[in-house]
């Protein structure tokens, strides 16, 4: 500093100060030299400026750009550069690191149910029990919502010892993260699915070992909860083939390709009482695709909705012009609805502008549910099917007995019909268990004053079995397989003679 005064005959920097009660703080000093008539230094100018609050202000800054704002975890920016000085340290000792994605289960229910408070509140306790695993040699860091990453130091020298380290290290992780949570007297639960990837001096970017890491992740969810997953290279390609099925799916909407096939339903006397329509794909290149084609993708991708608008459009479109011919006027006709469309805010009143638009009548409509869905948020579903129950509208419980099955739901929802799943007609004649299930099923049925029908009916041994338990409506290819609606016209024609159909099931 005195040097730079004595030749330029100025000097500023910071420097770190004290003040009178002793505290050190960070100040800019600038000072000048002031010369005499004979050009000699007579003093010194010194303009001080405490940084103090400034310094403050650039941490805050700082760690925004780095640090998730709820648990302060690192975020995706310096997790990357994380990863990249963890292939700097393998270029150097030759070791061996990991990443591990982790994504949470199940969380977006308990943040629907409980709300974002409570959302929060569970991934600080998450964030909390990673922290307390991964000590000080290991990064965990937030990557938004109920994402983690956690990133293994370049420590292990061969790729087997490393295997050994994370086997050990994921039981961990999943044993600490599957233990409930607790807020105020309620106890929460959330297992996480993981995704791994094996970190070396001659590995890929780090914004792609992340992707990498996500893509195994997200494998591991499709194989169920608690799970976990290497990366592979295959697993890459299934996934890019599923993102240009979901912008074919989209595309296929925007384009009217998917419609409704149609697949009739028996009574014990073999006489056609109704059809189900199951939604078909008419894809340019592939030909007809039926929803195990596509089904889950859309699942998965939150495209269900707009598939479920189309069912129920071309479903009441349908209703519609049956209404205009004797042998099909008194069909009813039944939709199946999915989670997300069922909570949708405008749920309802899009149901009931389908119905206006088309000319329906809706008593002849019945919307299908499925049991889990309806746990989702039981008070606001039972609201919204009365709602739909005081125009007419009808409601049955699809793959009944595969969910909750409970007494106390079925006594507070508007129900109508109760549909067996096909898992349990597949296994008759042979499991006991299935046999059991079928009659406890039917006999609530009976006792709740609900329509109960069978469907996987396959073969004439399972019909049987059926009938004798109580079971008097069966569908499947046993009598027949879905058919365009034109076919049920004329099957419909055919049969008028001798008995009107009662019933139609949409899905």
């Amino acid at each position: 500093m005195w040097h730079c005064i004595a030749s330029a005959g100025r000097w500023q920097g910071e420097i770190i100060n004290k003040r009178k009660s002793g505290d050190c703080y960070p100040q800019w000093l600038s000072i000048s030299a002031v010369k005499d008539g004979h050009g000699r230094i007579s003093h010194y100018v010194a303009a001080i400026t405490d940084m103090t609050e400034r310094k403050k202000a650039a941490e805050k800054i700082n760690h925004l750009a780095f640090y998730d704002v709820l648990t302060g975890l690192p975020n995706r920016r310096l997790l990357l550069e994380r990863i990249r000085q963890t292939q700097s340290e393998s270029a150097e000792n030759g070791k061996l690191g990991a990443l591990i994605f982790l994504d949470l289960d199940n969380f977006r229910n308990i943040n629907d149910l409980w709300g974002n408070f409570v959302g929060d509140k569970l991934l600080l306790q998450v964030a909390k029990r990673l922290r307390k695993i991964a000590g000080g040699k290991s990064t965990v860091a937030r990557l938004g919502s109920d994402k983690f990453a956690f990133l293994l130091g370049a420590s292990s020298e061969q790729q087997a010892q490393l295997m050994t380290r994370l086997e050990r290290l994921c039981h961990t992780l999943q044993n600490q993260l599957d233990k409930p949570y607790q807020y105020e007297e309620h106890s929460l639960r959330s297992s996480a699915s993981m995704g791994l990837v094996l970190l070396d001096a001659h590995s890929q970017p780090a914004e792609e070992l992340l992707r990498q890491a996500e893509l195994a992740m997200y494998e591991a969810k499709a194989a169920g909860k608690g799970q976990l997953r290497f990366f592979d290279p295959e697993m890459q390609q299934a996934i890019s083939q599923r993102l240009l099925l979901e912008e074919d799916i989209i595309r296929g909407v925007e384009a009217g390709e998917f419609c409704v096939y149609f697949q009739p339903q028996f009574n014990d006397g073999n006489q056609m009482m109704g059809l189900e329509a199951l939604v078909r794909w008419h894809h340019p290149h592939r030909g007809i695709l039926a929803p195990a084609d596509f089904i889950a993708v859309a699942e998965a991708a939150g495209l269900m909705s707009r598939i479920d608008r189309v069912v129920l459009l071309r479903a009441c479109e349908q209703m519609a012009l049956w209404s205009g011919r004797p042998e099909l006027q008194d069909v009813n006709v039944s939709v199946n609805i999915s989670p997300t469309q069922l909570y949708e805010p405008g749920f309802v009143d899009e149901v009931l502008k389908v119905l206006q638009l088309t000319g329906a009548n809706p008593r002849r409509l019945k919307l299908e549910l499925t049991e889990s869905m309806l746990i989702t948020d039981m008070p606001q579903a039972i609201a919204r099917m009365r709602l739909l129950k005081e125009s007419g509208i009808r409601f049955s419980i699809d793959d009944f007995g595969t969910g909750y099955s409970s007494l106390h739901y079925l006594q507070q929802l508007p129900l109508d019909q109760l549909k067996i799943d096909q898992s349990f007609v597949r296994r008759l004649p042979d499991d006991t268990n299935s046999l059991a299930i079928i009659r406890a099923i039917t006999a609530m049925a009976v006792s709740l004053d609900l329509e109960v029908i069978a469907e996987g009916v396959e073969t004439e041994a399972q019909r049987k079995l059926l009938q004798t338990n109580g079971c008097r409506l069966y569908q499947g290819y046993l009598f027949a397989r879905p058919v365009p609606a034109e076919q049920v016209e004329a099957m419909a024609k055919s049969l008028s003679g001798t008995e009107r159909l009662k019933s139609v099931s949409v899905h």
